[in-house]
């Protein structure tokens, strides 16, 4: 290792490390718009993804549309966003009040912390609140940072993917099949 990068800090380093590790992945998938949907390429229809412009509500209900949302994030390298949300529905949902402290310190370290490894935008204000509400964790001690993150998400993400390559290429796919099925028919 270089003596400069020996004096980094090491969460720097690991840090460095994630994202290497990231950015090879997304580089060893070059169709990485259609890696995560080749599941259900056949079953994706042009009425699903045209659908996903109606609303963003629209694409997270859709397992194709979120699967297509989620590989866009990670080509941006904020997944981070999708994961927060959907750790904090979990969280939600957990049933025994005696897991939920364990489950809540888990999600705060990972998404909300300021050294957190997967640290989501929000701002100090309700970094605050989230860490206050971590004294007595309920269900809902997280639904300020999820809903800042969501919007982030719908007014940020969401029209940047409908503008995407990645989207245009899967209605087109999508359109080029529905064709193909109406010539059979």
């Amino acid at each position: 290792m270089c003596k400069e990068l020996a004096s980094l800090p090491a969460c720097c380093l690991e840090r460095a490390k994630e994202l290497k590790a990231r950015l090879g992945g997304i580089l060893q998938k070059p169709d990485w718009s259609l890696f995560c949907c080749k599941i259900g390429k056949n079953k994706l229809t042009l009425e699903e993804c045209l659908r996903w412009k109606e609303s963003f509500e629209n694409v997270l209900s859709s397992k194709y549309g979120l699967c297509a949302f989620t590989a866009f994030l990670m080509s941006e390298f904020s997944e981070e966003n999708i994961a927060f949300y959907y750790a904090c529905e979990e969280y939600r949902n957990t049933k025994s009040a005696g897991k939920l402290p364990i489950k809540a310190k888990k999600i705060y370290n990972e998404f909300i912390c300021s050294d957190a490894p997967r640290e989501v935008n929000i701002d100090h204000e309700t970094r605050d609140i989230t860490k206050a509400n971590m004294v007595i964790p309920s269900p809902n001690c997280f639904d300020l940072a999820q809903h800042k993150i969501y919007m982030l998400m719908a007014k940020d993400c969401y029209p940047r993917f409908l503008r995407s390559p990645a989207y245009r290429d899967l209605v087109c796919q999508a359109s080029a099949k529905a064709t193909r099925q109406e010539k059979k028919a």
